[in-house]
């Protein structure tokens, strides 16, 4: 019995979808076409002196793999 709940226990975790964003910087969010709201309070955070960033994961850019 162990080997058959191993089994099912893998097609499950097979199954999932694994979404990913990519990252981008302040100057593409300001330059975006449609705005979003984490995008727009990013590029006023970074507009402010001393701001240091990575960037900001982007929704328009969401890629669903599985």
């Amino acid at each position: 019995m162990a080997k058959a709940k191993g089994k099912k226990a893998a097609a499950l975790k097979s199954d999932k979808m694994r979404v990913s964003m990519k990252l981008v910087t302040s100057d593409v969010c300001e330059h975006c076409k449609t705005p979003c709201s984490r995008g727009t309070e990013y590029a006023a955070r970074m507009r402010e002196g001393g701001a240091v960033g990575k960037g900001v994961p982007c929704i328009l850019t969401r890629h669903v793999s599985s």
